[in-house]
């Protein structure tokens, strides 16, 4: 790598986000670099991968990089009796290989002309020029005339652009494992205030793999996240026998809705960097692919027009008013402390108008709330 070079865009952060934003300007002729620290994105996974039936629909992603179809959602509350089981009559989730995506949209975007240098630390930046970090500690500088930021929760690129920054967090883990295989592909949750305070504990059993995570508050592990992981492998319902070797995955996930000011003349903020995660289910992989397809517009009208100001038409702040309502009830969900008061809850759920509210949390066509089209 030169000791100076200079590109379009840079976008810092080689996830699916980033790496979809790169593939589409690129496309569109701008010269574009990504960079992340890892030297193999295929390591240090942080997402467990669940892809729903409209980004399944609306997007193109590789068939052989994708499990089986899950249909049925089955919710336990703390004493694990009397589950709600939802059943669909569509194929609703689908669990991605990582791996194999990131590979995928890596190769997207280097054939649409985007440069990825992976091993490469973002360290600043400032003034036009980012300050960059290669595998072997020789530095270099990047002169950008935009800079994205999709480096994650706890996004350097939103400090250094004096933009909006993720507060409200969970903390997650997991382990994945092969499957024994299962007659019926089943998302089981456990809704358990001690094992997943504040969000939920789940397996996700395709026939292919199994997922056994935790999400919750992170000052409400009384003995940390994984530690309540342990916990929850001795009780989980739908549960195979755990080998010894297990592949893990875990790290903090934003919950407080897209955020305000996520635009400014200099970049942009994409994917969990942005807030862009569903504050109630916490699934981002439907709003990361949508809200950079939103960002590669503003950044392809900013360079094409020579015009900073058309970055703002990314505005976080009108988009935000469409999670209100989620954002509402992941706060109430929040509150709910005691094991008794969320048994208390599932008496609501069991009923038909709960039951009602379940199935649209979980199979409603609502997808990521972008602007009408001009």
């Amino acid at each position: 790598m030169s000791a100076a070079w200079d590109t379009d865009v840079l976008v810092v952060g080689a996830g699916l986000a980033g790496l979809h934003v790169a593939a589409l300007l690129a496309g569109r002729g701008h010269a574009v670099s990504v960079v992340d620290k890892r030297t193999d994105l295929g390591r240090a996974v942080r997402t467990t991968g669940i892809f729903v039936r409209r980004t399944l629909d609306d997007f193109a992603l590789p068939e052989d990089r994708l499990g089986p179809p899950i249909r049925r959602v089955a919710l336990y509350p703390p004493s694990l009796r009397r589950p709600v089981v939802l059943d669909s009559d569509r194929d609703e989730f689908r669990v991605g290989d990582m791996p194999g995506l990131y590979a995928a949209f890596t190769d997207r975007a280097r054939e649409a002309g985007a440069r990825v240098l992976l091993g490469t630390r973002y360290a600043g930046y400032a003034d036009g020029a980012a300050q960059l970090v290669g595998s072997d500690g020789a530095p270099s500088v990047a002169h950008a005339r935009f800079v994205v930021g999709a480096d994650g929760a706890r996004s350097r690129v939103a400090r250094d652009l004096h933009l909006d920054r993720n507060e409200r967090l969970l903390v997650g883990a997991e382990e994945v494992f092969a499957s024994a295989g299962t007659e019926v592909p089943a998302f089981h949750c456990v809704l358990h205030p001690r094992l997943a305070p504040g969000y939920l504990g789940w397996v996700v059993d395709d026939g292919e793999h199994v997922h056994l995570g935790t999400a919750g508050y992170g000052s409400r592990y009384p003995d940390g996240v994984w530690r309540a992981m342990r916990d929850l492998a001795a009780v989980a319902p739908g549960l195979p026998s755990r080998p010894d070797a297990v592949e893990r995955r875990g790290g903090p996930i934003p919950v407080g809705g897209l955020l305000r000011r996520i635009s400014s003349p200099r970049g942009l903020l994409v994917g969990d960097a942005a807030g862009a995660v569903s504050p109630l289910t916490a699934g981002g992989l439907d709003p990361c692919l949508r809200l950079s397809e939103h960002a590669a517009d503003a950044l392809d009208d900013a360079l094409t027009s020579g015009d900073a100001g058309a970055l703002r038409s990314y505005d976080g702040a009108a988009l935000r008013r469409r999670f209100r309502g989620r954002v509402a009830m992941r706060r109430a969900m929040g509150l709910v402390r005691s094991p008794g008061a969320m048994e208390a809850t599932f008496a609501a759920l069991r009923t038909p108008p709960g039951q009602r509210a379940a199935r649209s949390i979980f199979f409603a066509d609502r997808s990521f709330p972008l602007p009408a089209p001009v």
